[in-house]
């Protein structure tokens, strides 16, 4: 396998080919802020956090680091003005669904996000799907999915598996940012037909 050379921040950093900018990122120390990636999991990129700027022959791309494959000659910026604006505002939104989050509220002290911008929601799940697809890929059960999209897309326990799988194995609350995945849990366990 070759060796990718690329600059993050300023820094050369060298990774393997087909790793993902995040990966080379971390294994070089340097911090870019996620919700939805696991190392067990594959990339996602669904909470945008990871988001950095690549440029590559002159063009500038706003990418989310997590999807973002290595390469050559790579400049990746990943606490640029815009970089930090758009997490804020990413931040903010979140914050809506899930203001007593302590990872949410670590993050938005680092990037001066105003937990109060938004309204607030009725649901605290952000839509990182760890739970998810840790159930699907990790563990093969699938007791737990999304239900509905866009703006009411959540997870759900499915009563049939959850049942069954889920009281010996309880791996994914503690992925959980929110605590919501342990709610939809003990709300499925209450309306579960005995």
């Amino acid at each position: 396998m070759s060796q990718i050379r690329m600059l993050v921040d300023g820094r050369e950093v060298v990774s393997d080919e087909g790793a993902t900018v995040l990966e080379a990122a971390r294994s070089a120390g340097i911090t870019i802020p996620t919700l939805c990636h696991h190392d067990l999991l594959q990339p996602y990129g669904g909470c945008r956090l990871c988001i950095v700027e690549a440029e590559t022959g002159g063009r500038v791309a706003l990418v989310a680091s997590c999807v973002h494959q290595v390469q050559d000659n790579l400049v990746v910026r990943t606490r640029t003005e815009r970089v930090d604006r758009i997490r804020r505002t990413l931040l903010e939104l979140l914050l809506a669904h899930a203001p007593e989050s302590p990872q949410l509220q670590e993050l938005a002290a680092t990037y001066g996000a105003d937990r109060n911008r938004f309204e607030q929601q009725a649901s605290f799940c952000v839509i990182c799907g760890l739970c998810v697809r840790y159930c699907a890929e990790v563990k093969g059960k699938h007791a737990v999915g999304f239900v509905d999209r866009g703006t009411r897309k959540e997870i759900c326990f499915v009563p049939e598996i959850a049942v069954m799988e889920c009281a010996t194995c309880l791996e994914c609350f503690p992925l959980c940012p929110t605590s919501y995945a342990q709610a939809a849990y003990v709300l499925m366990k209450g309306l579960a037909p005995r």
